[in-house]
């Protein structure tokens, strides 16, 4: 059967999409303690490249709950794939060659952020509608491979840094841009059927009025604060806090943590059924807690990694278990619900980096201490899942 046919092709395409997104979020963090030697950045001024690139997603998020239809989905995801090629290639260029470095690196921030924003709200719907007999496989394989994408940067980067040197990362920069440029071309040709659902959609007002919606935008928010901020700062945390090198803190902070976060989607997506949806949450609110405690206040670098990798597991099911109470409570709520939910999640992919990084910045560039501040992320998952009525694993939930 060719590509213009084979539903199968388009699943792998959004597999790649993914890869794509785990590339522009993960791959400038490898190299934050580098631009603050590099270019004499501060680290307020690296947290707001954090700060950048999700903000940047969310404003995509807003936008698209109404222009993604209007455009269409193949040029959508077409133009995310390009933006996210010439982010990554700016990346590599731009700091080099403009008179203000930090300038070249929030411009390129800004182009792959485009990309990312459009990848998060795009791609599952996309897979959602392919006629499968798997959906619920191939959605929470869909969601790893985000995870299976972040481990990926990381080994590849840290084989590539041993290698060539870490003076050389504008190169892999530009080779990393490689992978959604070839994307482009993949989801061009690849079938894309019509993202709806059987019923009328609620209106936006009607989304808007439902109090359940509410909660789970907060609950939302907390899933990639307490994501992120761990992710976001593994690296700078292990080799600055933990003073490890980089290699080792880069695979044993965030790769570990990557990998564990994947492995956790991987085996809820198995064995929902075992655990409940508001149990597992909650559960793995507390564990989240007790990582971030565990990684702040020891003074052995091997706990402390021990405790990023434990946060990773925990964080697991936040984003997709967020999707799948929606999906299950707003069923009507359709293609505008994906978009807000990215919103929301990207607020809080934006706020809990930036929140560690001024947090450490005001107390003397601590990121011990910084990292304590994001306590509340989890702390307030459990609370919003305590608010939350009834158990959408009852109605054969699953991660998306």
């Amino acid at each position: 059967m060719s590509i213009q046919k084979d539903y199968n092709h388009t699943i792998y395409a959004s597999y790649i999409g993914y890869i794509t997104q785990a590339i522009v979020n993960n791959f400038a963090p490898l190299l934050f303690l580098t631009f603050s030697r590099q270019f004499s950045l501060t680290l307020d001024r690296i947290a707001l490249i954090t700060t950048m690139n999700f903000a940047i997603q969310l404003l995509v998020d807003l936008l698209s709950a109404k222009l993604i239809d209007r455009i269409g989905y193949r040029v959508s995801v077409v133009a995310a794939h390009v933006f996210s090629a010439a982010g990554l290639l700016g990346l590599a260029i731009l700091p080099e060659v403009m008179r203000d470095a930090y300038a070249g690196i929030l411009i390129s921030v800004v182009l792959y952020a485009i990309g990312g924003g459009l990848i998060e709200v795009m791609i599952s719907p996309i897979v959602e509608s392919c006629p499968t007999e798997k959906k619920e496989a191939a959605m929470s394989l869909l969601h790893s491979f985000y995870c299976w994408g972040h481990v990926g940067v990381i080994l590849v980067s840290t084989l590539y840094f041993r290698l060539a040197g870490i003076e050389h990362w504008p190169v892999l920069a530009g080779l990393w841009a490689i992978i959604p440029a070839l994307n482009c071309f993949y989801f061009a040709k690849v079938p894309i059927y019509p993202v709806s659902g059987e019923k009328e959609p609620l209106s936006l007002g009607r989304l808007f009025g439902q109090k359940v919606f509410w909660l789970l935008m907060v609950i939302m928010v907390c899933a990639g604060a307490s994501e992120q901020a761990m992710s976001q700062w593994a690296s700078a945390f292990a080799e600055s806090a933990l003073h490890v090198s980089k290699t080792v803190g880069d695979l044993m902070g965030p790769c570990a943590f990557a990998l564990l976060m994947g492995t956790a989607r991987a085996l809820y997506g198995k064995h929902s059924d075992a655990l409940p949806l508001k149990k597992a949450m909650t559960l793995c609110g507390f564990l989240c807690i007790l990582a971030y405690l565990l990684a702040a206040l020891t003074q052995n670098p091997i706990l402390g990694l021990l405790g990023c990798g434990i946060c990773g597991f925990s964080v697991g099911i936040f984003w997709p278990g967020t999707f799948s109470m929606a999906a299950r409570s707003l069923p009507q709520a359709g293609t505008a619900m994906y978009a807000f939910m990215a919103l929301a999640g990207d607020v809080g992919c934006s706020g809990g980096p930036t929140l560690v990084g001024f947090a450490a910045n005001a107390m003397d560039g601590d990121l011990k201490k910084g990292i304590l501040t994001a306590l509340i992320f989890p702390i307030m998952i459990i609370l919003g899942v305590g608010f939350f009525k009834g158990d959408p694993a009852k109605e054969s939930s699953r991660p998306s």
